[in-house]
């Protein structure tokens, strides 16, 4: 069974950190680009990061640049997204997706370009 899953959201306090995971099953995640996406309540979802399957080029929104790390370990299958300082805007629900039409992503790609979406993680950025 092809799916993605994502694991480590929760409730944290402004300035505190996660270190959201997304693994794939019935697929190589090494073949695909991912990205990341969140969606905050009553917002449109948007691109919080991506890396790239080629050469593992990486990009960020400017909300989150300096602060999220995204890195992909092959081997296990699996995608992280390091969020460090967060932020209350940060509060969302987190997803992963993965593209297989590009070898590299920009941030602009749509996102019916993405064959595979997790169910997503909530992260609650509170006091």
């Amino acid at each position: 069974q092809v799916q993605l899953v994502e694991s480590g959201g929760g409730l944290v306090q402004p300035g505190g950190s996660l270190r959201l995971s997304c693994v794939a099953s019935g697929f190589f995640l090494k073949d695909y680009s991912i990205a990341w996406f969140r969606q905050a309540p009553g917002k449109e979802r948007e691109g919080v990061s991506g890396v790239s399957s080629s050469v593992s080029d990486t990009y960020y929104a400017d909300s989150v640049k300096g602060r999220f790390t995204i890195s992909r370990d092959n081997a296990d299958n699996t995608v992280y997204l390091q969020m460090n300082s967060l932020k209350p805007e940060d509060t969302a629900v987190y997803y992963c997706a993965a593209n297989l039409m590009r070898s590299r992503l920009t941030g602009t790609e749509a996102e019916y370009e993405y064959s595979y979406w997790g169910q997503g993680t909530k992260v609650t950025v509170s006091s």
